[in-house]
């Protein structure tokens, strides 16, 4: 009995290695390797509270984490000091951050997201009890302008407060920040805050220079996830606010000797960690190379999957390839996300042409063989 649980586990092991192999539907990066950093798990790293502030608890990761925050500031063309921000467990906190951020600025303010945006953003409105307004999107995924115009118009009495993604759920499409300025700017809008749900498309779009979302183009905050594009066996994330507006909710904690200025106290002190190596590792050139070479695996998909007589298809510059949904055993084999009769397939780090050789002769022979039971081919 005592080895039970060894088996236990090695049998969970077999089967995640069987399924890694198969995980194309979902946006997270397989392909990292952190084998270095094990021995840091031998420790209780606690980035507790505001990480350029030090803590009496000094078993943390903060100067790590403070030189990712300087990473991201640099490729976000946040203003010079007057930037702040902090690695977070995903990019739903960075999105629930910067709503409190926005709230406390605008406690009148209406939220404007569109129907494409992730689900974790109602959820956040609904926990901070702030008024909402949902927009219309294209087929595509993309807000439509004509309809945050008029509903904006309707509220005009009252601050404006939009979320605009940086890469949909299921599309990957990106709203066009720059014309959301200049709707503000024609309906005389003199109080608003634009936050900026990158997740997904953030980094490799700025390592690409497509980064027309950033600060420079309007944003007051932005947030992505880390162990989508970069990698981490740990969900993590990176929220960036102007600094000005972060000072208005910091307070100081006496008993940990930090400010509280996070949405949790204690905070994960690995990820930093991960992140961290990673961008030392590859560096900006190692970075670019990896969202060229996911690029051109989506190129390649889309061109595949045409050549297979399916309608395929992608927004500019996403590593979403988004068809018609296949039958219940493919969906499960690949591990696809699907919606509305849609299914897609990202090309994340670590999808390589052979998972896409694969997956579409699998789409190729759905109609003409009966497909065995999943789970007896992963037991």
């Amino acid at each position: 009995m005592q080895e039970l649980y060894k088996e236990q586990l090695q049998l969970f092991l077999n089967r995640i290695k069987q399924r890694s192999q198969n995980f194309i539907g979902y946006p997270a990066s397989v392909d990292y390797d952190y084998k270095e950093l094990f021995p840091f798990l031998d420790y209780s790293l606690n980035n507790v509270g505001d990480p350029f502030v030090e803590s009496n608890c000094d078993m943390d990761s903060k100067k790590f984490e403070r030189e990712v925050l300087n990473f991201f500031a640099d490729q976000f063309h946040a203003p010079k000091n007057n930037w702040w921000g902090y690695v977070t467990n995903g990019g739903s906190e960075g999105n629930l951050y910067a709503l409190y951020l926005a709230r406390e600025l605008y406690p009148n303010g209406m939220v404007y997201y569109s129907e494409s945006t992730h689900y974790s953003v109602q959820k956040n409105i609904h926990l901070l009890n702030m008024d909402s307004i949902v927009i219309r999107t294209d087929y595509k995924g993309e807000m439509d302008y004509d309809d945050l115009k008029e509903m904006i118009q309707l509220q005009r009495h009252r601050p404006v407060i939009i979320l605009a993604n940086i890469g949909t759920t299921m599309t990957e499409a990106k709203d066009n920040v720059p014309l959301i300025k200049d709707i503000l700017k024609r309906l005389a809008i003199k109080s608003s805050y634009i936050h900026c749900d990158a997740a997904l498309a953030g980094t490799y779009l700025s390592l690409l220079g497509q980064g027309s979302f950033d600060f420079s183009y309007g944003a007051d905050s932005i947030a992505i996830s880390g162990h989508k594009f970069i990698g981490s066996p740990i969900p993590c994330g990176v929220v960036l606010v102007k600094k000005s507006y972060k000072d208005r909710i910091g307070r100081s904690i006496p008993y940990i000797g930090t400010l509280d200025t996070t949405i949790s106290g204690s905070r994960n002190g690995i990820t930093p960690l991960f992140l961290w190596y990673t961008i030392q590792k590859l560096g900006r050139q190692g970075l670019l190379e990896r969202a060229e070479n996911c690029l051109t695996v989506a190129d390649y998909a889309l061109q595949l999957l045409e050549e297979a007589g399916i309608n395929a298809w992608r927004n500019e510059n996403a590593l979403t390839v988004v068809f018609p949904q296949p039958n219940e055993h493919i969906c499960k084999k690949w591990q696809l996300a699907s919606e509305n009769e849609m299914s897609h397939l990202i090309c994340m780090p670590g999808v390589t042409k052979s998972h896409i050789d694969a997956f579409v002769n699998d789409l190729v022979q759905q109609q003409d063989e009966k497909c065995p039971d999943l789970e007896s081919q992963l037991n």
